[in-house]
């Protein structure tokens, strides 16, 4: 159980915000990269691109540029790309789809500074002579993805040729224009991605592939929906993978239509960015019915989950507040068991549920007037509704409680040989789906769960996995039809025990999807963890899982580390942010608002465990060494710092609580989204 819910990265179809950091010496170039290929586009006419008269030669400044001043663009361009002026758009909509540049010099003109195809006004622009002459831009275009300053990122990457290709290098001048407060021209870079490079790819941090055209959709739609006074919206764009829920490339095809940006009132540019849908004109079938849960499916596609007759929005936590200082490594810590029962201060009541006490000063000392709130009051203080059980209950009175005194329910699941849990398998050959007497031992597990808790009021549903194809000591990434089938086989046994939950998986994010969707149709709810990045999950995740399979989506993880190693001061703001980024998207994308799919999901997680950084790691100790890059505020993954509370210095572990500014964050904005319900 080492790797427990441990936050694991988006696989296929992720915002990446560190690809995987190579150098331009690099000696070996992954596959993927050594093929990352753009959508062809044709050139009817070559003649070198005149945007602007060149500017008098710049007087570089003594010293080194100062990154706190205002960074001004040297040349901008138009508002707006009218590529219908500069080209023409052949088999939109398909896999053969190119854009044919008439006329390059006005192209490159009308799109500004550093976006393609415009690669000159970028070396007369002064600031750039200057980062360039002071030995600013003396690294890798990879080492400049994060950094404090956006600049170095947008200089370097549109002035060096990267054996990425030019999409990959398009794609991150328009994140570091982004990260630097230049969004109309940044909506133009990613849209320019669009235009050109819809198939170009990279490598995660875990040699998975990743394509930059939906991500580049996702992010203009995120930038757009914060950003109506920008008076854009974006229509018709849909760019997909076909066959691109596997890690083989070669079998993957790119079907694109970029769409058109077009301006558009504050109003409008809100409207289209969150579309909504008026239910009651919408038929509608309940295609589950329990006595107290219902899925209501509309006839657009929406879904909408029911508890005792009303709306439920799952505004869930994960929830496993382990002591600091012990650790499966060492045999000390059951890391989804022990704390259901702990009472290391002997007094009869569970430690962090019952006596968590909130250190209001953040002094790491209990003064007189903070006296123990309990870990369940917080939560239902915060807005919480439901909590992620990975694997079974083995305190029934605690979860009883949980509901009966907190009104908070669980999702209630089975790690289904996620870790070799319940399977009885060697831990270093790890679970084996074609395994007959495996596949019993899993089954039997799921069978006595449910007959045990199938009549608790608590229950919300059951939840299968824990994003077994990532691994997780199992063969499902080579076998994923064998695990897929399990979970299929596990949903018909809960469905003939019990007719009033349903049943979901707990995917790692869509990696996958086309398998689950042939093998498992049993499964009610699509479930996922996911971390994408600092514009929440996309509209791209709900639009896939609604294409291939037509199931609603629960998001089973998601969250952001509160360490930041390059602006510490400003870590729990990012967390916040990024946390409630991720939030909104969820609601967005509920029944009656954009995909309307979503069914809700849960933070990964209530508090700090620090035992996660890995077993050569003391437990003692709150590592602040990244495990993964990713797509996070500085690039890396801490999985010690991913509560949404801390244990503080963990002297008082396990009951010392600093909430963070992601706990107010989210209180308020679940409060409003009720308030809206």
């Amino acid at each position: 159980e080492r790797g427990m819910s441990r936050a694991i990265p988006v696989l296929v179809f992720a915002a990446v915000v560190s690809v995987v950091s190579l150098s331009a010496d690099d000696d070996v170039v992954p596959h993927a990269r050594r093929k990352a290929v753009p959508v062809p586009v044709e050139k009817a006419s070559e003649t070198p691109p005149a945007p602007t008269p060149p500017p008098p030669t710049p007087k570089v400044p003594a010293g080194k540029p100062d990154p706190s001043k205002p960074w001004k663009l040297y040349y901008t361009g138009e508002d707006v790309v009218d590529y219908e002026k500069f080209g023409v758009f052949k088999n939109l909509g398909t896999d053969r789809y190119a854009y044919v540049i008439q006329d390059l010099a006005g192209l490159a003109k009308a799109s500004g500074e550093g976006i393609y195809p415009n690669k000159t006004d970028i070396l007369k622009d002064p600031d750039y002579q200057s980062y360039l002459q002071s030995g600013l831009l003396n690294a890798t275009p990879w080492d400049l993805v994060n950094g404090p300053d956006p600049r170095k990122g947008f200089y370097k990457w549109a002035t060096t040729l990267t054996k990425e290709g030019p999409g990959i290098s398009l794609y991150f001048v328009a994140m570091s224009l982004e990260k630097g407060g230049h969004l109309l021209e940044a909506v133009k870079a990613y849209h320019a991605c669009l235009v050109f490079y819809p198939g170009a790819h990279g490598l995660t941090f875990w040699n998975t592939p990743w394509y930059i055209g939906p991500t580049a959709v996702d992010r203009i739609l995120f930038i757009l929906k914060k950003n109506p006074q920008l008076g854009l919206k974006l229509d018709g764009a849909d760019v997909q993978i076909i066959n691109g829920f596997d890690a083989d490339l070669t079998n993957d095809r790119v079907v694109c239509n970029p769409g058109r940006l077009v301006k558009a009132s504050p109003r409008e540019a809100a409207e289209a960015s969150v579309p909504t849908a008026d239910l009651t004109k919408e038929k509608s079938a309940v295609v589950f019915a329990g006595k107290s849960v219902k899925l209501i499916r509309y006839g657009n596609g929406h879904w909408r989950l029911f508890v005792d007759g009303k709306p439920y929005f799952i505004r869930g936590m994960v929830y496993q507040p382990n002591p600091v200082g012990t650790s499966p490594d060492n045999g000390s810590l059951k890391p989804t068991e022990d704390w259901q029962s702990a009472d290391i201060n002997k007094n009869g009541l569970v430690d962090g549920p019952f006596d968590a006490w909130v250190d209001k000063n953040r002094n790491d000392v209990q003064d007189p007037d903070e006296k123990p709130v309990g870990d369940f009051a917080l939560m239902r203080d915060m807005g919480v509704n439901t909590v992620r059980i990975y694997h079974h209950v083995f305190n029934r009175s605690l979860i009883d409680t949980l509901y009966s005194k907190y009104g908070i329910r669980i999702v209630l699941g089975d790690l289904l040989g996620a870790y070799t849990v319940g399977s009885g398998a060697d831990w270093a050959a790890g679970t084996d789906y074609t395994n007959v007497e495996q596949r019993a031992r899993m089954l039997d597990s799921v069978r006595q769960m449910v007959l045990e808790y199938k009549d608790d009021p608590a229950v919300l549903m059951w939840m299968l996995g824990n994003e077994n194809v990532y691994g997780t000591n199992t063969i499902a990434p080579t076998k994923p039809a064998a695990f897929f089938s399990l979970v299929n086989e596990a949903a018909k046994m809960i469905k003939s025990i019990d007719k009033n939950h349903p049943v979901a998986v707990s995917n790692g994010d869509v990696l996958d999807l086309d398998v689950f969707a042939k093998n498992a149709p049993d499964v009610d709810i699509f479930g996922c963890n996911s971390y994408r990045g600092d514009h929440g999950f996309g509209r791209s995740l709900f639009t896939t899982v609604r294409q291939l399979t037509g199931k609603p989506v629960i998001v089973t993880e998601f969250g952001c580390p509160a360490y930041n190693k390059d602006r510490p001061q400003e870590a729990e703001n990012l967390q916040a942010q990024a946390t409630k980024d991720y939030c909104e998207d969820l609601w967005d994308n509920g029944a009656g608002r954009g995909v309307g799919n979503a069914l809700g999901g849960f933070v990964f997680e209530w508090v700090d465990e620090w035992w996660k950084a890995g077993s050569a790691c003391d437990p003692s100790v709150h590592v602040k060494t990244g495990q993964w890059q990713g797509p996070f505020p500085d690039g890396w993954m801490y999985e010690e710092w991913l509560g949404v509370t801390s244990q503080g210095n963990g002297k008082n572990t396990p009951f010392l609580r600093q909430l963070r500014k992601a706990y107010f964050t989210l209180k308020d904005l679940w409060k409003n989204e009720e308030t809206s319900k």
